[in-house]
């Protein structure tokens, strides 16, 4: 335990995390989407975001207090109705028939991200009365 008291950072290391704790929400998000899109680094399987607390100093109990409002539609399965989730996924996404039915082979598959609690919910009762399986994350 006390290797990791003495470790030492680059200057680079400091300065980069120090802006990353920074970032506000919407720029983490945009950060993310930037790093998978451009880079092809995805978030960890847990698809935790990692948030800095406020100067209050209570920022770690205040954390979990705060409602989600934006979440992403995975698609985890498609049962043995492949065909019917095809479709409302191709409905639901705009994608072509071929799109859809790659996204549906390729579980887990992210159709849709940042939307609201609402609409998630709509989209994934549609899926599920397909026959598919799906997560809010």
């Amino acid at each position: 335990m006390s290797e990791a008291a003495t470790v030492e950072y680059s200057d680079v290391s400091k300065e980069l995390g120090d802006k990353i704790a920074e970032l506000t929400l919407k720029q983490a998000k945009e950060l993310s989407d930037y790093l998978k899109d451009v880079h092809g680094i995805e978030p960890a399987a847990g698809g935790a975001v990692v948030m800095a607390g406020g100067a209050g100093g209570g920022g770690e109990a205040a954390a979990p207090a705060a409602e989600q409002t934006e979440f992403d539609v995975v698609l985890t399965g498609f049962g043995d109705k492949k065909l019917n989730v095809v479709k409302v996924v191709k409905n639901l996404t705009g994608a072509s028939l071929m799109d859809a039915k790659k996204l549906v082979e390729g579980v887990p598959a992210k159709l849709k991200e940042g939307i609201s609690k609402e609409d998630a919910e709509k989209m994934k009762a549609e899926i599920e009365e397909a026959g598919g399986t799906v997560e809010l994350k």
